[in-house]
């Protein structure tokens, strides 16, 4: 599915409002709120509104940032990152490669292998346990 698949309309008639709000309008959730950030359970991450594969839960860690973090994506094609000025900082942005849906911002302050961390949004998300 491609970013202009779907109407705005269509998007606020298929997520909550919460969902819309981060994955259509870049929001965030609060740290330590979502549904997966303490989740330990083993299974993939999809993206919320398209189903592509993110993330597996063998490369989720406890990062103390109250957000699900990763240090390594599932499948990299399924993700797209983008330069992100706003609120006065520089970051990168993780969206989805399929959709175009804002999932969080990547940080190179991860563990190894990768360094990398992959702080995502637990309403962009959807849970498939193994």
């Amino acid at each position: 599915m491609e970013k202009g698949a779907r109407t705005e309309d269509e998007w606020r008639a298929m997520l909550t409002p919460e969902q819309y709000r981060i994955c259509r309008e870049k929001g965030t959730e609060p740290a330590f709120t979502g549904a997966y950030w303490n989740l330990k359970d083993a299974g993939r991450y999809r993206c919320a509104c398209c189903g592509a594969e993110l993330f597996e839960s063998d490369a989720k860690y406890d990062s103390g940032t109250g957000w699900p973090s990763f240090w390594k994506s599932a499948n990299a094609a399924n993700l797209r990152m983008e330069r992100d000025t706003s609120l006065g900082m520089q970051r990168t942005e993780v969206l989805c490669g399929q959709c175009g849906a804002h999932l969080g911002h990547l940080f190179e302050d991860g563990p190894p292998p990768t360094g990398q961390r992959f702080c995502i949004n637990s309403a962009a998300l959807r849970f498939e346990n193994a």
